[in-house]
């Protein structure tokens, strides 16, 4: 069965007498050093001399290079991963050095002296911060890839604890099982998931339904995304008597009509490339070359055309449009 950790689990008397720094301070890196700080701990932020650097100290922490993180006790690296194998970080034998993700860990990018841990939000990184202001926490992925000390996963669940990851629960992940889970949902899940969507929009096209309808029904209206808001609180069975008998009958009559085909297939192959290491690969070699095919694609599925028919959509429904009345 599933370990999944609670506040309960976690001391954060496991860190008393410790250092801990914080290396980054974008999206995750400011809210998990304010956090930390909230929860009692005095975190040191190490970034480049830029405006992070300016915002942490504005922010009131003690802001300095990132090589002076090789130092602490405990390291909490929150900058991208294909950055953090280039950090000038040389940690102690006795050190813990926890990660957001478990991408570098998984694909043996970094693999620094001492212990290894992971505690990764399932959450966007301003939200972490939030979150923990409003009481509520977030789910977060928390596993441990090396332990040197015994103390692994202890200070790694202080860690979770202290920035509110296990006010909802911490499932128990390997960064392999974290990596691959997070990269399908993007690789896997995410175009198929836009296949399907490019399908329905061509087949009420051909009904003669307007874009802008089609596109408010898919997301502009906000119904799916709340219908997915009462998934996470009430569950698939309870929100489903939200909806009309009419809308009940036709979601579970028509739901044997795409059996035939073969998803999983495709899905396996595309999950295996990312458990192999192929795709870390891949990603390594589109970084070193200064993300051309990255702009390619972007300029293909979400260039100008695109963003300009995005904003005159949305001009004229939606939130923006009530704003202007």
């Amino acid at each position: 069965m599933t370990t999944i950790y609670t506040d309960a689990d976690a001391e954060l008397a496991e860190l008393e007498g410790s250092s801990v720094a914080v290396v980054g301070y974008g999206n995750q890196g400011r809210s998990w050093a304010l956090n930390l700080r909230d929860s009692g701990l005095d975190p040191q932020v190490c970034v480049r001399a830029d405006a992070s650097r300016e915002q942490a100290e504005a922010d009131g922490f003690r802001a300095s290079r990132i090589e002076r993180a090789s130092d602490a006790d405990v390291v909490c690296v929150l900058v991208p991963d294909d950055v953090i194998p280039s950090l000038p970080l040389k940690r102690p034998d006795t050190g813990m050095t926890i990660l957001a993700s478990g991408y570098t860990f998984a694909f043996g990018r970094f693999a620094p002296a001492g212990d290894l841990g992971m505690v990764a939000p399932r959450m966007l990184g301003p939200e972490v911060r939030n979150c923990y202001e409003e009481g509520a926490g977030f789910i977060t992925a928390v596993g441990v890839e090396r332990d040197e000390s015994g103390r692994a996963l202890a200070r790694t669940l202080a860690i979770a604890k202290a920035i509110g990851g296990l006010r909802e629960g911490g499932i128990e992940l390997s960064p392999m099982q974290e990596a691959v889970l997070d990269l399908a949902v993007e690789q896997v899940l995410s175009p198929a998931l836009t296949h399907v969507n490019t399908a329905f929009v061509t087949a009420m096209l051909e009904q003669g339904i307007p874009l802008e309808a089609i596109m408010t029904e898919l997301f502009l209206s906000g119904e799916v995304e709340r219908t997915y808001g009462l998934l996470r609180k009430d569950g698939f069975a309870a929100q489903l008597e939200h909806h009309s008998p009419t809308s009940q009958y036709g979601q579970l009559a028509r739901r044997g009509s795409y059996d035939s085909l073969d998803f999983l297939t495709a899905m396996r192959a595309l999950v295996e490339t990312i458990r192999s290491g192929d795709f870390a690969d891949e990603w390594d070699a589109e970084s070193k070359a200064g993300h051309p095919r990255l702009r390619e694609l972007k300029e293909l599925h979400a260039g100008l055309g695109i963003r300009e028919m995005e904003a005159d959509l949305r001009r004229r429904l939606g939130p923006a449009l009530r704003a202007r009345s």
